[in-house]
């Protein structure tokens, strides 16, 4: 959902940029107001916000770790503790970039929409769609890299006779992982902002959102932490041995 009046669309007014409408007007998919859609901008905005934090509140690492040091070193090693319970030390120290950089970048976003003028990037389809399918071209990759042509006998099944009926399974439950994880996320984020916006139309003087606020925190909370441990688990699996 979308609110009326957007944060960024008045920037881009004040700046003289073509503010994004529901359908580009000249009908082309690479027109202006599309590369400035809500959800691309809001995911640049986002990702600034992800460079800028941790320069303004750690600035150089130092022995005697200050304030903003101690919460970026929690931060970091409470991801690679979780993602090592999962992976095991040696995958979640070479998966660490990616993972990590998927549950700040999901985190700040689903809550990114519980403030007036803003909207979550993660509440449209083709934000959650693109993280998903990097996950799944990552994850066979990985299966190919510690594998090679050996991975296929994932796909097999444990005894020769059941390939016909293994086979087609296996390809048809990779491929749902990408409507798995791409629509579970957004629609969580789309549901969130959709009923938050009719409680600020309807009784927003009346602090009536409060309470769905609150749930939002929840659910942008653990929206990250499920898409980041399937993640974790699909990367794990692709990685033992087949048996």
């Amino acid at each position: 959902m979308e609110e009326p009046i957007l944060f960024i669309s008045l920037i881009l007014e004040k700046l003289g940029l073509p503010i994004p409408a529901p359908m580009p007007p000249t009908g082309h998919f690479w027109d202006a107001t599309q590369i400035l859609a809500p959800h691309v901008t809001y995911t640049f905005l986002v990702m600034l916000i992800l460079i800028l934090a941790p320069k303004l509140t750690m600035g150089k690492i130092e022995m005697i770790p200050g304030k903003g040091q101690n919460f970026w070193e929690a931060v970091v090693e409470g991801i690679e503790g979780f993602m090592a319970e999962n992976m095991g030390r040696e995958g979640a120290r070479m998966m660490f970039p990616m993972l990590a950089t998927f549950a700040l970048y999901i985190l700040v976003a689903n809550m990114m929409g519980l403030m007036p003028g803003f909207i979550s990037p993660t509440s449209n389809l083709n934000i959650t769609l693109a993280c998903t399918l990097i996950i799944f071209v990552t994850t066979h990759i990985l299966g190919l890299k510690f594998h090679g042509v050996g991975y296929i006998k994932h796909f097999l099944g444990p005894i020769p006779w059941l390939i016909p009926l293994m086979l087609p399974i296996e390809v048809i439950s990779h491929l749902a992982r990408i409507l798995s994880l791409s629509i579970r996320l957004f629609g969580n984020i789309m549901a969130k902002e959709t009923l938050l916006g009719i409680l600020f139309m309807l009784a927003g003087a009346y602090f009536a959102p409060l309470p769905i606020l609150c749930l939002g925190v929840l659910v942008s909370v653990v929206q990250s932490l499920v898409f980041v441990l399937l993640s974790i688990l699909y990367f794990s699996a692709a990685m033992e041995h087949a048996h």
